[in-house]
This record gives C-alpha cells, sequence and structure tokens, in this order.
C-alpha cells in the first residue's frame, strides 16, 4: 500500500499548498515505511506530472479527461474513485483548500469513510498514523487515528508543513484515463472562488515582523515597524493587536487570522499562543524576541532573543542600517 497525495492546479497553475501537502505526505510514507505516489487532475496536465516527476514519488498519475478541464465536484469524485480503485492506498492527502472542501467529503462518503480534514500535524507510533486536528479555534489539539480497513483520506492545513523540504527524485508518469460520462456530472463549473480582496496579502511575503501584546501600548507600534522597514518586510500581529485596534484585521496571523509560510518570521513581543503558532509555524526561519525565556514560541524558534523589545528592537534596526551601508 501506498500514500497518495492529490496536488492541486488550476489552469495550468499550482496551488502553492498542494507542495506543502507533498512535504507531509514524503515524510508520512517515510515514517510508515511506505511508497509514496502522487497525481494531478485535469486536461492536458502532462507537463504538470512531469513537473511532479521530478520529486521523490515511486509513481506520478496525470489523471486526463476532457470532463475535468473545468472543476466540478462530480468529475473529481469519480476519477479519484477509479483511481484510489487502482491505486490502492493507505491514505490519501489532499491540501485543505476550497476546492477539496468541496469535493473530497463526496468521494469520501462514497468510499464509506470519514475525512479527518485540516489536519496540523502526525505522528507516528508503534507503525500506527495518528493526526493531529485543531478544535475550539486551536484552543484544543485533538489526536486522530483511523480504524477500519482503508482507505483513508486527510487534508492538511495551509502551513502545517514546510514546502522547502519537498524531497527531490526522478519518478515515472502515468497517464490514468478515468469512465466519466456527462450524465454523470450534475453541476456545471460557474466561476472560480476568490477569496475577498485584502489590502495586505501576508502570504506573498517573503519577510513578516509580527508583533504581540508585549508591545503594551498602541503608541510602540512605530518600534517594530521601523524594524519591518530595515528588514524590507510586511509588518502582521498577533489577534490581541488586532482585537484592540491597534492594527487592522488583515494584518493578523494565527488561527483566525492568515496562515503564512515566509523565509524568515519575526516575532516580536509575541508569546506564543497555539491559536498564533499555527498561522506561522511552517516559516521557513523563525526569530523570537520575548523578555520571557519561558515563553512557548522559543519552542519552535531557530533564534531566540531573550530581551526587553523596548532595547532589542532598535539595536537591531542599528545594526541592520549599518550592515546595508
Amino acid at each position: 500500500m501506498s500514500i497518495l497525495i492529490v496536488a492541486e492546479q488550476r489552469a495550468g497553475a499550482w496551488n502553492r499548498m498542494s507542495f506543502e501537502t507533498i512535504a507531509a505526505a514524503q515524510q508520512i510514507g517515510k515514517e510508515l515505511g511506505q511508497s509514496v505516489e502522487a497525481a494531478v487532475l485535469g486536461k492536458g496536465v502532462s507537463g504538470l506530472a512531469g513537473e511532479l516527476g521530478a520529486r521523490q514519488f515511486d509513481k506520478v498519475y496525470a489523471v486526463e479527461h476532457d470532463l475535468l478541464e473545468n472543476y466540478t465536484p462530480d468529475a473529481y469524485a469519480i476519477a479519484l474513485r477509479q483511481l484510489i480503485a487502482k491505486v490502492n492506498p493507505y491514505l490519501t492527502i489532499f491540501p485543505h483548500t476550497y476546492q477539496v472542501r468541496d469535493f473530497a467529503p463526496k468521494l469520501a462518503t462514497a468510499a464509506g469513510r470519514v475525512l479527518v480534514s485540516d489536519a496540523v500535524g502526525h505522528r507516528v507510533e508503534d507503525g500506527a498514523l495518528t493526526l493531529v486536528r485543531q478544535l475550539f479555534q486551536g484552543k484544543i489539539n485533538a489526536d486522530i487515528r483511523f480504524v477500519g480497513e482503508p482507505p483513508y483520506f486527510a487534508s492538511m492545513q495551509a502551513g502545517a508543513y514546510r514546502a522547502d523540504l519537498v524531497q527531490a527524485g526522478t519518478a515515472p508518469v502515468e497517464t490514468f484515463t478515468p469512465a466519466i460520462s456527462a450524465a454523470e456530472i450534475r453541476t456545471k463549473p460557474l466561476d472560480l472562488f476568490r477569496e475577498s480582496a485584502r489590502a495586505v496579502d501576508l502570504t506573498a511575503a517573503d519577510i513578516i515582523v509580527s508583533v504581540g501584546r508585549g508591545i503594551k501600548e498602541a503608541e510602540n507600534i512605530p518600534i517594530v515597524q521601523k524594524l519591518a522597514d530595515a528588514l524590507g518586510a510586511e509588518l502582521a500581529a498577533s489577534r490581541p493587536i488586532c482585537d484592540n485596534g491597534w492594527l487592522p484585521m488583515e494584518r493578523q496571523v494565527g488561527s483566525s487570522g492568515q496562515t503564512v509560510a515566509p523565509k524568515m518570521y519575526v516575532a516580536v513581543g509575541i508569546s506564543g499562543a497555539i491559536q498564533h503558532l499555527v498561522g506561522m509555524k511552517g516559516s521557513k526561519t523563525i526569530v523570537a524576541i520575548n523578555k520571557d525565556a519561558n515563553a512557548p514560541i522559543f519552542e519552535v524558534a531557530d533564534y531566540g532573543i531573550v530581551g526587553d523589545l523596548f532595547q532589542v528592537v532598535p539595536a537591531l534596526v542599528e545594526e541592520i542600517k549599518k550592515a546595508k551601508s
């Protein structure tokens, strides 16, 4: 048996979460000692399948059909049921996108199984897989294990795994043509879902400087803004800062804000509550500045500075300016 990851593309362009989920599949497969295979659905997706073939998979499936050119939940569910019957995977993993939320429950139900959606992590103990899912806006972590016979289904939360950890390799590509008839498609494709426009898209930032309650009052925000400016970074915040109206809600990072995975995330005066960590733990490099040496943020930080942010941040700004001059 194997782990099957279903990567998402739209009009020939990858959804960035696909590669985060590939990293998850590769890690789980390695820990379970199972092979990992990948699939991409659509029409004319051989080129995309070839791109997946440059990653560490045992096989890549280009699932091709005219009725897959435009997404419909019926066509995707039918095609994947047939692919799963052929591949017989232990676990099928999806990125937790709007599209997956639409068709994956239908697919799992048709197979007589449940879907563990929006998982934020996993463990393998005694050869058994445990998925971690958050409840009540991240206040509780629930450990979930599958029972019964596979196939099993799961989707992974954005930012839960790091896309830069995807392993390169060489995999054979096989074209799979499912049997789908137009009569089975009960829905007609409409305009693609689009999130409401944000003035700030933190997910596109390479560097983010985020401020928390340690800043004490709104009048002190410019201290951290100077650090963001010096680094060429976007300014973000934990929930209390946005709840107080010190920064707009669109700059909030966390379970009820944006999920980000920049090259560098600088957490200033942020203790590291789980609700915040879930929104940024996929960052490539995490730098934490906090006067509490026992703050949870240091558990995920790559670099930590224990000190008063009102002294540390201005000193950092000056050193950055010197380095640039």
